[in-house]
């Protein structure tokens, strides 16, 4: 059994949980998600709470156990709280603006770089080099957050480029000219 799918999962007020067969639909002040329960385990609702019941002995229920009690805790918390991810920017005149739901980037190279937002992923830019990716799907929000740092990833000389706030990177030594 796992120890993460014994915790019970506290349903704030405001958010409502509906079962149809192995759909369950999270509905909260932030919007709808819906997910697939695999077979094997069950969420029990009790109240204000609800419960990842594993269904039989197998190993494939017993190894979904917290992974769904993971998945259901963060659908309620993503309609109720929503989740944000930050990005800083870094390089004399990098920047970045949003343009619709169009985020372009100046990073480096010679012609902006325009990253085209899914639906359900707002960003916001703040001071030109600070941004937070926010929505309510957690998973969608880490890979877009993912994918602008792909565009430029800190370089190791002058640690220039899109990175994670508060990431740490490790710079290299430069060439010295050696007499």
């Amino acid at each position: 059994m796992s120890r993460i799918g014994k915790k019970p999962i506290d349903i704030p007020d405001g958010v409502k949980i509906r079962q149809d067969g192995s759909l369950m639909t999270v509905e909260g002040p932030r919007g709808i998600l819906s997910m697939v329960i695999p077979v094997g385990v069950a969420v029990v609702l009790e109240g204000s709470m609800a419960r990842v019941d594993v269904l039989s002995d197998d190993s494939k229920g017993s190894s979904l156990h917290g992974l769904v009690r993971t998945l259901v805790a963060n659908t309620v918390a993503g309609v109720s709280t929503g989740f944000e991810k930050s990005l800083e920017i870094v390089g004399v005149g990098y920047r970045g603006e949003v343009q619709g739901n169009v985020l372009k980037l100046l990073i480096g190279y010679s012609d902006p770089v325009e990253y085209t937002m899914p639906e359900g992923v707002t960003i916001k830019v703040d001071k030109q080099v600070n941004l937070v990716v926010s929505g309510i799907d957690k998973e969608l929000v880490g890979r877009v957050a993912a994918q602008i740092r792909d565009l430029k990833k800190p370089e190791p000389y002058k640690g220039k480029g899109v990175r994670y706030a508060g990431e740490y990177v490790k710079k290299k030594v430069g060439k010295s000219a050696g007499t």
